[in-house]
């Protein structure tokens, strides 16, 4: 009896340790099975959470991006008065800056019409005075012409003189005349240098030299140590030196002559023969 006890017990065992590991085999199997779908009710549950988590970090990315506008904007107001005030200056800068381009041209402006005025004033000045000096010239011109037409009236006309004149005049002419004109004359330099007195300069210019010719006969006329004397306009004019020999006996009635200063002194020139000049002195 004991040993049936004993043999049901052992196959007992046996049974129940073989259908222990299919039991639980099929358990597993049901586990697998019974899997996929837990899995997928898990990803349904995290694909919310998921959802979640996305929205709220681009709530927080907004945010950050937000307070970065907020910020630079703040930044850009902080800023503002700054730049005003940059941009005030700059303004006020450039508007002095053109007030004075505006000065320099206006300076400017001022010396060009001041350098013009004094050209025209200049030009004017000018104008003036050549016109000046042309009327003192045709002036000139005309005295000399109405000198000379006198002259040659003076010479044509011939004025009755005495007999007795006539023959004074004429012995004093022929007793200076020279009979070797070469070693008889002397020339102001040889003599020592002219000392007698000198015609001022406008007056030379106006009734002196090659350009002003008269003639003697006519003229008030004198005799002083032997030497003939005649007056032309207002001066005495002295002969120092004999006429040559060649001239005519009659020069001084006939003959066109002018006197001319040259080589430090008063010489008388006839136009008949210009290579010749007489030394000559004068006086008042």
């Amino acid at each position: 009896m004991n040993a049936i006890k004993l043999t049901s017990t052992a196959i007992l065992s046996l049974l129940l340790g073989i259908g222990a590991p299919a039991y639980a085999q099929h358990e597993q199997q049901d586990q697998k099975q019974d899997h996929p779908e837990q899995k997928q009710s898990e990803h349904e549950q995290a694909k919310p959470q998921q959802e979640h988590g996305q929205q709220q970090q681009q709530q927080q990315d907004q945010k950050q991006q937000h307070a970065q506008q907020q910020q630079q904007q703040d930044q850009k107001q902080q800023h503002a008065p700054q730049q005003q005030q940059q941009d005030r200056h700059q303004q006020h800068a450039q508007q002095e800056q053109q007030q004075d381009q505006r000065q320099q041209h206006a300076q400017q402006q001022q010396q060009q019409d001041q350098n013009k005025q004094q050209e025209h004033a200049q030009q004017q000045q000018r104008q003036d005075q050549n016109k000046q000096q042309q009327h003192a010239q045709q002036q000139q011109q005309e005295d000399r012409n109405d000198r000379q037409h006198q002259a040659q009236q003076r010479g044509n006309e011939h004025p009755k003189r005495t007999q007795e004149e006539q023959q004074i005049q004429q012995s004093a002419w022929q007793e200076h005349r020279s009979q070797r004109w070469d070693s008889d004359h002397r020339n102001w330099q040889q003599r020592g240098g002219y000392n007698g007195y000198r015609i001022p300069d406008d007056r030379y210019r106006g009734y002196f030299g090659q350009d002003h010719g008269f003639r003697i006969y006519g003229l008030p006329f004198l005799v002083v140590g032997g030497y003939p004397r005649f007056q032309y306009e207002g001066y005495w004019i002295s002969l120092v030196d004999p006429w040559p020999e060649y001239w005519g006996n009659d020069w001084y009635d006939n003959d066109d002559v002018y006197v001319t200063y040259a080589d430090n002194g008063y010489y008388l020139y006839n136009r008949r023969y210009p290579n010749v000049g007489i030394a000559i002195s004068i006086s008042m």
